[in-house]
């Protein structure tokens, strides 16, 4: 098994671990990037706080910093504490988004720019964490200090080693205080700034939580501020060396092996290291998949594609052939994942059409519409005995070998969101198949991040095209259940099987009935 497979199946027991404890709307692994965003802001709005009353001055710097944290434990200390159990959460939610990406490989292809925005949102946070150390000013920070100057000046860029401002407590001036906050306030705005570019090629990008989930992690970390708060080491004293500190493990794990590794080495190892993650994307590249593509003929302009896009590949611009409706859809070839979502959202991409070729509005040139109607027909031909299925399988989902038996067929599809709602219509009111399984990503993790929750909408009558009240919902199920829920889906089909058996073949209504 290789690490990205093993990864990923970690990742999809933890998660369903998490979605017995919280459901999957509340799961935290599902909202990793929002509380990455819920966190910067903790960080900013108690930062501000702190910033009233921090004093910039060499004495003054530490003894406002203990004021806060003992004097006025009951704000400034829970300010305090938040700033940095933040700062700390940041770190852990950045990490685990970037390996969990990585391990189920959605940062490739036409991916790639959130991907490679994401790496350097990690220096920017160590930078942001760093800096605020040192404003402390006790012995962490003075560790920090001589030891982050020490390892610069093995870059041999400064004119003079810059270590020289800690040789002892005549050298440092009021100056330096008043550069670490400038510091401390340009690089949370820089970040904020790549931050907004990480999720520029996203549609309804997930930048807030759900209610619950912030105000239970934001609880969290005013009990912990409390029963744990953040206090300072003793003041800095240049003119004695700091034997022992007690190390933040989430920002500084890189500073004891200054002790044993050389400078020059560890920024090559840093540097390389960086460099790798940012090629990431295109080693390998993902295979490129036709975009796709829009028939005029057969595009009403209602815009659905547009508006269900997940990655703001399809803008609606004035018609161009001359018919009589105000816009068209036009597909951007550089955003354009080949998901099929828009193809699932087009009116047109009906199975019931019998005049001429099945051509929707908007469709995949390598997984036609048509030839998904072809895969329909010749799986209910050879499907046999009571309870027969047809499973329209995502193509991150499971489709395990139980969907390939003489009761049951298995079609693949890009996405659940792909597979449009007249086509649920089709197998079960024409006789096709007795019941009908929709089995993809996990809910709430959507590889195409979208798919699920439109399908979800289709199927409720609350998105166009939504499916039909005259398709019995007793006969549909959908199966959310991830790459690795194979066994899961067997289980379900068998349990499907005997309730179809029970409610026997489908009768076809009246056409009266059927409106």
């Amino acid at each position: 098994m290789n690490i990205r497979l093993w990864l990923r199946n970690g990742f999809e027991r933890v998660e369903r671990v998490f979605d017995a404890a919280f459901s999957p709307a509340h799961n935290p692994m599902h909202h990793l990037g929002a509380l990455g965003w819920f966190f910067y802001w903790i960080v900013i709005v108690s930062g501000i706080y702190l910033y009233i009353f921090f004093d910039t001055g060499i004495t003054q710097a530490f003894a406002s910093v203990e004021y806060l944290t003992h004097e006025q434990w009951y704000v400034g200390g829970v300010m305090r504490s938040l700033h940095r159990y933040a700062s700390d959460a940041l770190v852990v939610v950045a990490l685990v988004h970037l390996v969990r990406e990585w391990a189920k490989d959605r940062y490739r292809g036409k991916r790639w720019l959130a991907w490679i925005t994401g790496i350097p949102m990690l220096w920017f946070i160590y930078a942001l964490g760093i800096s605020g150390y040192w404003l402390v000013w006790d012995e962490l920070a003075q560790y920090i200090a001589i030891g982050t100057t020490e390892w610069l000046d093995t870059l041999g860029i400064f004119g003079e080693p810059i270590a020289r401002n800690f040789l002892d407590q005549e050298t440092l001036t009021n100056r330096f205080f008043t550069l670490m906050v400038f510091v401390h306030i340009l690089v949370p705005l820089l970040l904020l700034f790549v931050m907004w570019l990480h999720i520029q090629r996203n549609a309804r990008p997930d930048v807030n939580p759900p209610r619950a989930l912030a105000a239970g992690t934001l609880v969290m970390l005013v009990v912990l501020s409390l029963v744990t708060p953040a206090v300072s080491h003793p003041a800095a004293d240049l003119d004695r060396i700091v034997a022992t500190v007690n190390p933040d493990w989430f920002y500084l794990p890189v500073y004891p092996l200054l002790d044993h590794v050389p400078g020059l080495a560890l920024w090559a190892a840093l540097g390389i290291g960086t460099l790798l993650l940012l090629v990431f994307p295109w080693l390998p590249p993902a295979r490129k998949q036709a975009m796709a593509v829009v028939s005029l003929a057969n595009c009403n302009g209602c815009a659905r594609c547009h508006a269900d896009c997940p990655f703001n590949a399809i803008e609606m611009k004035p018609r161009s052939d001359g018919l009589a409706y105000d816009s068209e859809a036009v597909v951007d070839p550089d955003l354009c994942v080949a998901c099929g979502i828009c193809v699932g959202a087009c009116p047109t991409a009906t199975p019931h059409r019998r005049a001429g070729k099945l051509i929707p509005g908007i469709d995949l040139p390598e997984a036609p519409i048509a030839n998904l109607r072809l895969q329909v027909l010749e799986a209910g031909a050879r499907l046999t005995g009571p309870g027969r299925i047809i499973v329209f399988g995502c193509g991150h989902g499971p489709l395990s070998s139980a969907s390939d038996s003489a009761s049951v067929a298995g079609i693949r599809v890009p996405c659940s969101g792909a597979l449009p709602p007249a086509f649920i219509d089709f197998v079960i009111t024409r006789g096709h198949a007795d019941g009908v399984v929709i089995a993809g990503c996990r809910e709430g993790d959507c590889h195409h991040r979208l798919g699920v929750e439109w399908t979800q909408a289709r199927i409720a009558a609350r998105r166009d095209p939504y499916l039909r009240a005259r398709v019995p919902r007793e006969r549909l199920r959908t199966m959310w259940l991830g790459s690795s829920g194979g066994h899961e889906l067997e289980q379900a089909l068998s349990v499907f099987r005997e309730h179809l058996n029970t409610l026997g073949p489908y009768e076809r209504q009246t056409d009266r009935e059927a409106v």
